[in-house]
């Protein structure tokens, strides 16, 4: 059996300067805030919704664990919860390409087609600034 990948939306992120908890133990911890987040496609619109939206990133020697959480609100006043794990590879050149796996909460009936599905993306970052493609899994 193979999977589809149908397009859900671009989501564009501007980051806060990253807070560094430091070592402990789960590897270097850093928290990112996320300043604002733009979501655009066919059949989701939505941008950040208060200010509980960040990262709290983890990473052991080259590979970075992301764990972020963040509530947006639609264009048509739905809100939604969205968190995804992922993972990248951090050097010298800095952060790599990013893979994510999102999964959405709502209890807007017009949205509810979010709760059963599970996305995947990939993003790059560029400054302060993150942009990712992600898709519906099929």
């Amino acid at each position: 059996m193979s999977l589809e990948l149908i397009p859900l939306c671009s989501v564009d992120v501007t980051l806060a300067d990253p807070i560094f908890v430091g070592d402990g133990p789960s590897g270097m911890r850093l928290v990112v805030e996320l300043d604002d987040v733009k979501i655009t496609g066919d059949r989701l619109n939505a941008s950040l919704l208060g200010k509980a939206a960040a990262d709290w990133l983890t990473i052991v020697g080259t590979a970075g664990t992301l764990d972020v959480r963040v509530t947006v609100k639609t264009d048509d006043d739905a809100i939604i919860f969205c968190q995804y794990r992922g993972r990248t590879e951090v050097g010298g050149a800095g952060i790599g390409t990013i893979y994510v796996a999102p999964t959405f909460e709502t209890s807007d009936p017009r949205y509810a087609w979010l709760n059963t599905i599970q996305a995947v993306g990939r993003g790059v970052t560029e400054g302060n600034k993150l942009h990712y493609d992600w898709y519906e899994v099929r």
